[in-house]
C-alpha cells in the first residue's frame, strides 16, 4: 500500500514540474501541512514526507520554501557534468559531444534574474521557519541543481573573455536560513550556481558524500553551529570563493573530502574552536589553502596538500591576489594542532612573488601555544605547461614529478605576534624562522649533520664484525 505522505512531482495534479518544478514541491508541502496540523494526536506525531524527483530535466521558476521538518526531496541520481569544459569548448564542436547538459535527477534553476536582489531571493531552496523547535531533519538526496549560466556585465574580465567562467549569477543551489536540527545533503550534484550550500545556524549538519565543483563556493556554514560534519565530498569552488568555508562553529569534523583546485581557499575557517581537519586530499593553484582565523584548539592532521600552478589556458594568470609569503597553511590562533601532514609545492621559481622569495608553507601570524609536529614538506621547482584541454593538462600536471630540481622554501614562519609555540620536526634548521627566545623548536638534522660523529662507532663496529 502506497504512503499518503510519499509524493512523486510527475504525478502530483497540480502544476506541472517540468515547466516550474518549484510551484509543483510548494503545492506537495501545502498538502502535508493541513493533513500533519496536529504535533500531538493519538500518540502520534508529524511524520514529514518523501519527495521524489524521477530521473528527467525541471526547470524552477519559482523558489521551493521549506517549513516543515522531516522533509525528504530525494531524486535518482547526480548527475553531475562538467559546464565549465563545455562552455569552453567552440560551439561548433558542441554536436559531437555526448552530452551537454548534467543529468539524472536535474534541476534547473532558472528564477527570474530581475527579481534576484538578496541572497534569500536567488535560492532554489530556501528552509526558513521560526519559533521553536528548530526546523530538523530536512534532507536533500540524490539530485542535481544546475545553475545553467554564469553571467557578468564585464565580460573581458572573466577568464578567457568567457562570461560563463565568471562564477558570478546570484544563484544558490540550497538556503538554510534559519536555526537547524540535523539537516542532511547527501549523495547531490551542484553546478554553476554562485553559492552550492550556504548554511546558517546549524546543529549537527551532514554534508556527506556530494559532488559540489564548478560553483563561486561550495560550502559556507554560517553564523555558528556545533558538531557538524563535512565528509567525502568532491568538491571545487571559484578563484573567488571558498571550497569549504566556515565560521563560528565548535566541534566541527571536515574529513575524507577531495577538494579540486581553483577556490580561493580549500579550508577557511573563521572563529572555529575545537574542531578537526583530518584525512583530506586538498588541491590548490594558490596560496592559502588552510586558513584558521581567529580559530583556536583545532586538529589538523593527516592531510595531503598540494600546491601547484594551472594547468588550463582559459584561467592562466587567475589567482586569489595572495602572494606566497602568506603561507599555503596561515594560522592566527592559539592551541592548534598541526600533526602529520603532507605538503607538495611543486612550482615554477620564477612565478613567485615576490620575486626571489622563499614561499612559506605553514605561517603563524599571531595567537600562541599552536604545536607544529612532522610536518613533511616536499618543494620542487618545474616548468608549468598549460593546455586547451582540461582534463588532460590537470592529469599530466599531477603525474608529472621528472625533470624538477629542489626548491628552497620557509616550512615554518614564525611572526612576533605569535609566541609560546612548539615546532618539532617540521623542518630543518636554516627552513625555519622562529624566535626561539619564545617559542621552543627542534629541527630535522641535515644530511650528516651529527651523523659522522654518531654513526661511527656503529660503523666501526659493523666493519670489524665482518672480519
Amino acid at each position: 500500500m502506497l504512503s499518503r505522505n510519499t509524493y512523486d512531482v510527475t504525478e502530483w495534479p497540480h502544476g506541472d514540474p517540468y515547466d516550474d518544478l518549484g510551484e509543483v514541491i510548494n503545492s506537495i508541502i501545502a498538502d502535508v501541512k493541513p493533513r500533519q496540523a496536529e504535533s500531538h494526536a493519538d500518540g502520534r506525531g508529524k511524520p514529514g514526507a518523501v519527495i521524489h524527483i524521477p530521473p528527467g530535466d525541471y526547470r524552477l521558476r519559482t523558489q521551493v520554501l521549506i517549513d516543515v521538518s522531516f522533509l525528504r526531496i530525494q531524486g535518482s541520481g547526480h548527475g553531475f557534468a562538467s559546464s565549465s569544459i563545455r562552455f569552453n569548448v567552440p560551439k561548433g564542436e558542441w554536436p559531437g559531444l555526448h552530452e551537454l547538459w548534467p543529468g539524472g535527477s536535474r534541476v534547473m534553476v532558472d528564477l527570474p534574474a530581475d527579481q534576484i536582489e538578496s541572497e534569500a531571493d536567488g535560492a532554489a531552496f530556501r528552509v526558513a521557519r521560526s519559533g521553536s523547535p528548530r526546523i530538523s531533519s530536512v534532507e536533500f538526496v540524490d539530485f542535481s541543481i544546475d545553475g545553467l549560466h554564469f553571467t557578468t556585465d564585464h565580460p573581458e574580465t572573466s577568464p578567457g573573455g568567457n562570461p560563463e567562467n565568471s562564477y558570478a549569477n546570484g544563484k544558490t543551489g540550497i538556503l538554510v536560513e534559519t536555526a537547524n536540527d540535523s539537516v542532511r545533503i547527501t549523495g547531490m550534484g551542484f553546478v554553476y550556481l554562485e553559492h552550492a550550500l550556504t548554511i546558517h545556524y546549524a546543529d549537527a549538519l551532514s554534508i556527506h558524500d556530494n559532488f559540489i565543483a564548478e560553483c563561486g563556493s561550495c560550502i559556507e556554514l554560517r553564523g555558528w553551529g556545533q558538531a557538524s560534519k563535512i565528509t567525502d565530498n568532491l568538491i571545487g569552488a571559484g578563484p573567488h570563493g571558498s571550497s569549504i568555508y566556515a565560521e563560528h562553529h565548535g566541534g566541527l569534523l571536515i574529513t575524507a573530502n577531495n577538494v579540486f583546485p581553483r577556490g580561493a581557499s580549500s579550508i577557511h575557517l573563521h572563529g572555529v574552536q575545537r574542531s578537526s581537519v583530518t584525512g583530506n586530499r586538498l588541491h590548490s593553484f594558490y596560496p592559502c589553502m588552510v586558513v584558521l582565523e581567529d580559530s583556536s584548539e583545532n586538529l589538523v592532521a593527516s592531510n595531503h596538500l598540494l600546491r601547484d600552478h594551472e594547468p588550463w589556458t582559459p584561467f592562466v594568470g587567475v589567482d586569489n591576489g595572495l602572494d606566497d609569503l602568506a603561507g599555503l597553511v596561515s594560522i592566527s590562533g592559539s592551541g592548534n594542532s598541526v600533526i602529520g601532514n603532507h605538503v607538495s609545492e611543486v612550482v615554477e621559481s620564477r612565478r613567485i612573488r615576490p620575486a626571489g622569495a622563499r614561499p612559506v608553507i605553514i605561517r603563524l601570524a599571531s595567537g600562541s601555544d599552536n604545536f607544529i609536529s612532522t610536518n613533511h614538506v616536499v618543494a620542487t621547482d618545474v616548468t608549468a605547461t598549460a593546455s586547451d584541454s582540461c582534463f588532460e593538462a590537470q592529469v599530466d600536471a599531477l603525474l608529472a614529478t621528472e625533470g624538477s630540481q629542489p626548491l628552497e622554501v620557509t616550512t615554518v614562519l614564525v611572526d612576533p605576534a605569535s609566541t609560546r609555540n612548539t615546532i618539532l620536526d617540521s623542518g630543518r634548521a636554516d627552513q625555519v624562522i622562529v624566535d626561539t627566545a619564545v617559542n621552543a623548536f627542534r629541527p630535522i638534522p641535515s644530511v650528516g649533520d651529527h651523523a659522522r660523529a654518531g654513526s661511527a662507532p656503529l660503523v666501526q663496529a659493523l666493519r670489524e664484525g665482518s672480519r
